[in-house]
């Protein structure tokens, strides 16, 4: 009979999470590189550069990856056998180990958790709780799997009840591009298939704990009913051309996952879940001689990555650029920002609303007028930092803000990550303004690009609050410009294109 002690669990648990936040799965790491070193656009191939040159220096930083540290996951395996030392239940020892991990003082982790979820959503501060599967296995150890899942590749889940003669890839392929590009690829898709629907969302969820080895299987060629539906999932998804960050490319998935149940006769739930470039979990097993031992990645297993801006790049000063000045530049073209900008979320994005439609303005110290607003919510700061990691956040969830901000505030454009809808690419016309993307999965790279930081408005919203930060050389694409001429379809439409011509 193995004990398990509690203290082993919670430290464990901790430690698990800081270890994820700043070390990305070097199997990850290396499909990534292949698909560095394959791809043919330059848009796609700079944004993996990107990611690359993040990936590394989280890991000699220690700081996380990306600035959305996720939602915890956990898959809890508990050998028969077992014997608990612990006044704690297991989502209770898990619960205590997420509260360590994301308030460490070396490395603050984002608390993004909030309760009340249909009401007033209010940050829980810790992070907790977990979502933790309790499975009962034959043994006497206890073996973890566990994740940090961002939400912006989380809300990009799809979910599908099928009929049993329907055909699983062909929906995957006509509902990838419906995801859009906020779930950051290049990434994993994990895909469930049977049970009931719940039971096919925890499959694909588990299948993304797996490691990459899509290559391996197309060199042995598939021996299943589901290592054939990869492959063929695989090479249909890559043939759409959305690429790296859905700016057009060879490589929008690195691998595809699968995980299948029995199911009723007259059913075929199917569950779509990606996983984004700031893939983050680890598997430990604990057998009662105490805590799980994680082994750091070597930094020489990283690739040697540089990124160039290039001679085409466009330099701006963002305190004296105006709104006639935006309507020169052009969907596809590198920006490198300096100057003063302000931040906004979901949260202050709607308080402003209210705040207009009350005519009470805008709060002191805020002035959007000939300004860009960035869609991020930033780790704290340690040691000497200006800002913790502070990438861009899903634009699409603003969508709804931006023909008010853009009309009632002066702003002339928007930073954020991924594609905007139809209504605000309309919007962004109309105002003759621009919008402006930085590479998700990227975000201690684009928190070195921030020299200054302060809080300016709605304090109490902590990382969603409205801050004022001075960058310099901050490097963001035009999405869309001020013709509503937009990078996210364009791209992917050439791309497309380009790659049937490959294959002729």
């Amino acid at each position: 009979m193995t004990v398990i002690r509690k203290e082993d669990v919670i430290s464990s648990v901790a430690d698990a999470l800081q270890y994820i936040s700043y070390y990305h799965p070097l199997d990850f790491v290396q499909a990534l590189e292949k698909a560095y070193n394959k791809e043919q656009s330059q848009a796609a191939k700079d944004a993996i550069a990107q990611i690359l040159i993040n990936s590394r220096m989280s890991a000699e930083g220690h700081r996380p990856i990306c600035q959305d540290t996720g939602i915890v996951t956990c898959f809890v395996k508990i050998g028969m056998n077992v014997q608990w030392d612990s006044d704690l239940t297991v989502q209770q020892m898990i619960d205590e180990g997420v509260r360590q991990g994301y308030t460490n003082q070396d490395n603050p982790l984002r608390a993004s958790v909030v309760a009340d979820p249909a009401g007033r959503r209010i940050n829980t501060k810790d992070n907790a709780p977990a979502v933790v599967h309790i499975d009962m296995v034959p043994g006497d150890k206890v073996e973890i799997q566990l994740a940090a899942k961002g939400g912006g590749s989380e809300n990009k889940t799809k979910m599908v009840m099928l009929n049993p003669s329907d055909d699983i890839a062909e929906w995957v392929e006509k509902t990838v591009p419906l995801m859009g590009a906020g779930w950051c690829p290049p990434g994993m898709l994990g895909i469930g298939i049977g049970g009931t629907a719940e039971k096919a969302a925890v499959l694909a969820k588990e299948s993304l704990m797996e490691s990459i080895d899509i290559h391996e299987l197309k060199e042995r060629g598939a021996q299943t009913t589901e290592e054939a539906l990869r492959l063929d999932i695989f090479d249909r998804v890559n043939k759409l051309g959305i690429g790296a960050q859905g700016l057009g490319g060879l490589t929008t998935v690195l691998d595809i996952k699968i995980k299948s149940a029995p199911t009723h006769a007259a059913s075929k739930p199917v569950c779509m879940i990606p996983n984004c470039a700031a893939t983050r979990h680890v598997h430990f097993t604990l057998d009662g001689t105490g805590p799980a031992e994680l082994t750091p990645p070597k930094l020489e297993d990283w690739p040697e990555v540089t990124w160039e801006v290039g001679d085409s790049v466009r330099r701006v000063n963002l305190d004296t650029v105006t709104k006639a000045d935006v309507q020169e530049w052009k969907s596809g073209e590198t920006v490198l920002m300096s100057g003063k900008i302000l931040t906004g979320r979901d949260a202050a994005h709607k308080r402003i609303q209210e705040m207009l439609a009350k005519g009470e303005g805008l709060p002191e110290g805020v002035d959007f007028n000939n300004r860009f607003i960035y869609y991020v919510g930033p780790v704290d700061a340690v040691g000497d930092e200006v800002v913790g990691p502070a990438g861009p956040t899903t634009s699409t969830r603003m969508d709804k803000f931006t023909d008010m901000m853009l009309g009632e505030t002066g702003l002339t454009g928007m930073i954020g990550k991924a594609e905007r809808g139809p209504a605000a690419i309309e919007s962004i016309k109309q105002h003759k303004a621009v919008y402006l993307m930085a590479v998700g999965g990227a975000a201690y790279l684009v928190a070195k690009a921030i020299k200054k930081s302060r809080v300016v408005a709605f304090e109490d919203l902590g990382m969603e609050a409205i801050y004022e930060f001075e960058v310099e050389d901050m490097p963001v694409t035009v999405a869309v410009d001020s013709n509503g001429t937009n990078a996210h379809q364009t791209g992917p439409d050439t791309w497309r294109v380009n790659i049937a011509e490959m294959e002729k």
